[in-house]
C-alpha cells in the first residue's frame, strides 16, 4: 500500500434500498490532487466519509496513508485532513482561536505551532484578519481559514468535499492557488466538485454518477478519449435550435452553452444534415466548427448513454 496515498476495493455503501457508492475501485497516488467530478447525489459526500473513516461500507475495503479505513480507522485520522461541505468553525472565535482549538484537538505540541500557524496564516492570506471573529468573514475567506484548520497538524493526506461550492471567483482561484502549493510539498489531495471547469485543474479525475465511477484519467485524456465528433454551433435562438437537433438523426447529445450549442453526432455527415435540418425549420447559423469537446459534454454523453 505504501507506492499509493488511497486506495479501493469494491467499496460499498448502502442505505437500505439506496446504493450511494456501488463498488467503487480506485488508486491515487501520493502527491496527486485528484477530483471526484459529478452532480449532487452522485455519491462524492459519503466517499469522502468513508475514505476518512467517519462511516463503515457496507461491503469492500479501502486503505489512506498505508492503514484500513476497517480495521485502522482511529491511526488513519493522525494522518489525514479533512474538510466537509459545512467545515466546523466556531464563529464567536477568532481566525487564530479557531486554528489554536483544532490544534488542541490534534495535539500539535506547543513547541511546533508558533511556526506552523504563522506558516498557515501566510499560506492562506489571512495574517491581517486573525483578531476578526470567524463569523464576519467573507464565504471565501471562511473556506481558507477551514483549510488552515484541516492542515494544522501536516497530514499526508487530505479530503475537501466542494471545498469552493458558493465561493466568489478569485476567493475560488485563490483557494486552488494553495491547493497547487500543497502539492509541491507532497501532500495528496482528493477534492470533490461539481464544477466541471474547476476539475480541469487536476492531475487526474473521476467522473462519478449514481454511485458509480464512470471513467477516470488526467482531464485532457479524457476529453479525448470521446468517441464522437463535436460541432460548436452559434445561432440566434438556442433553445429552439437544441430542440432541431435532439430529434435529428445521429445526433448523440445536446448541451446548450448561452449563444452556442455543442452537438456530438456519430459522424460528420450527420452534423452536416443537422445544418439543412436548421436551415429548414427557419434557424440562423451564424457559424459552426468542429472543436475538442469539454468535459461537460463528456460526462452529459456519458450519463445519457447510461
Amino acid at each position: 500500500m505504501e507506492e499509493s496515498a488511497i486506495k479501493t476495493s469494491g467499496l460499498t455503501r448502502s442505505f437500505g434500498s439506496l446504493t450511494a457508492v456501488n463498488h467503487l475501485s480506485l488508486e491515487i497516488r501520493k502527491g496527486e490532487l485528484y477530483g471526484l467530478v459529478g452532480p449532487d447525489g452522485a455519491g462524492k459526500t459519503t466517499v469522502m466519509r468513508l475514505l476518512a473513516a467517519i462511516m463503515e461500507p457496507s461491503s469492500g475495503e479501502a486503505w489512506v496513508a498505508g492503514h484500513s479505513v476497517l480495521r485502522e480507522g482511529e491511526r488513519l485520522k493522525e494522518k489525514i485532513g479533512y474538510m466537509p461541505q459545512r467545515f466546523g468553525l466556531y464563529e464567536d472565535l477568532t481566525v487564530i482561536e479557531n486554528i489554536i482549538f483544532y490544534a488542541d484537538l490534534y495535539e500539535v505540541p506547543q513547541r511546533e505551532r508558533p511556526a506552523r500557524i504563522e506558516r498557515l496564516l501566510g499560506f492562506s492570506n489571512l495574517t491581517p484578519f486573525k483578531g476578526r471573529l470567524a463569523g464576519k468573514l467573507s464565504g471565501g475567506m471562511k473556506q481558507k481559514l477551514g483549510l488552515a484548520c484541516a492542515l494544522i497538524h501536516t497530514p499526508e493526506v487530505l479530503f475537501l468535499d466542494e471545498p469552493t461550492n458558493g465561493v466568489d471567483p478569485v476567493s475560488r482561484r485563490d483557494f486552488w492557488r494553495i491547493l497547487y502549493d500543497l502539492l509541491k510539498e507532497r501532500v495528496t489531495v482528493l477534492v470533490s466538485t461539481a464544477y466541471l471547469d474547476e476539475a480541469e485543474r487536476c492531475t487526474r479525475i473521476g467522473l462519478m454518477h449514481k454511485g458509480r465511477l464512470l471513467k477516470e484519467d488526467e482531464p485532457v485524456k479524457v476529453k479525448k478519449s470521446f468517441a464522437y465528433p463535436m460541432l460548436e454551433i452559434w445561432t440566434g435562438d438556442a433553445r429552439s435550435a437544441a430542440g432541431v437537433a435532439r430529434e435529428a438523426d445521429g445526433v448523440k447529445s445536446v448541451t446548450i452553452y448561452g449563444d452556442r450549442l455543442h452537438v456530438a453526432v456519430e459522424r460528420k455527415e450527420a452534423g452536416q444534415q443537422l445544418l439543412t435540418r436548421l436551415h429548414d425549420a427557419g434557424l440562423t447559423v451564424r457559424e459552426q466548427r468542429e472543436i475538442l469537446p469539454s468535459l461537460e459534454d463528456v460526462f452529459i454523453s456519458m450519463v445519457e448513454e447510461k
